[in-house]
């Protein structure tokens, strides 16, 4: 009976010796992401000051955490890219104070955008969803800024969609192990995978990190007020 004990014991050591540190492998594996703050990749984004929404208003990036598209002249041939990001990062962010989705478009696309707007509002309020107009040369000078390696396409569309934190600067990843150089510059709205996992992990990383951050600063300012 006190051998039984003893083997039954000494098995469960070497099971728990055997599966912790792969345990451990898989809790880090699984959430790199979820520690520190998501990487810079690109510094000085352009500013877009002179685009504006459909009402005519002028946009910016300042103070804003952005994910930034550029869906050409014509938006309603890439809807899917639009329904993929609305029902996968933007339904479930969009009442976040200082997110937004800001989309580049040329003058021409304004009524695909019109109808887009429409179909976004069956989905969320489109109060953080902007489609912004302005020149093909402004379009391809912000894009030309994110340093990313892609490429517009000939309606100055791209697949393409970025992370865009309130300094102004490009966020991603340098390490996917996925990726050939680590690096992943954007996300891949035609490919839902893509949006539904490594986007909406680094989403959540970049909003934890701000909310962090203001929690931080509001202990500050009540300690302040206290000492005065």
């Amino acid at each position: 009976m006190e051998t039984s004990e003893k083997s039954i014991k000494k098995k469960i050591v070497l099971g728990v010796l055997f599966l912790l540190p792969i345990a451990i492998y898989m809790f880090f594996a699984t959430g790199v992401n979820n520690f520190g703050k998501l990487p810079v990749l690109s510094e000085d984004v352009s500013s877009v000051s002179s685009f504006k929404d459909l009402n005519g208003n002028p946009v910016t990036l300042d103070n804003k955490i952005t994910v930034l598209g550029f869906f050409g002249k014509t938006p309603l041939q890439t809807k899917a890219y639009t329904y993929n990001l609305a029902h996968k990062i933007y339904k479930k962010n969009h009442e976040y104070n200082e997110f937004q989705f800001l989309i580049l478009l040329p003058e021409e696309a304004r009524n695909g955008a019109k109808i887009l707007t429409a179909k976004i509002s069956e989905i969320a309020a489109t109060s953080a969803w902007t489609y912004a107009f302005g020149t093909p040369q402004a379009i391809e000078e912000v894009f030309a800024s994110l340093k990313s390696g892609y490429t517009l396409d000939g309606s100055l569309s791209s697949s393409f969609v970025f992370i865009i934190d309130k300094d102004v600067r490009l966020r991603g990843r340098n390490d996917d192990e996925d990726m050939q150089d680590g690096l992943v510059y954007g996300y891949n709205s035609a490919d839902i995978g893509d949006i539904n996992n490594r986007m909406s992990d680094d989403v959540k990383v970049v909003l934890a990190e701000y909310r962090k951050e203001t929690k931080e600063n509001s202990r500050r300012n009540e300690i302040l007020v206290k000492q005065e």
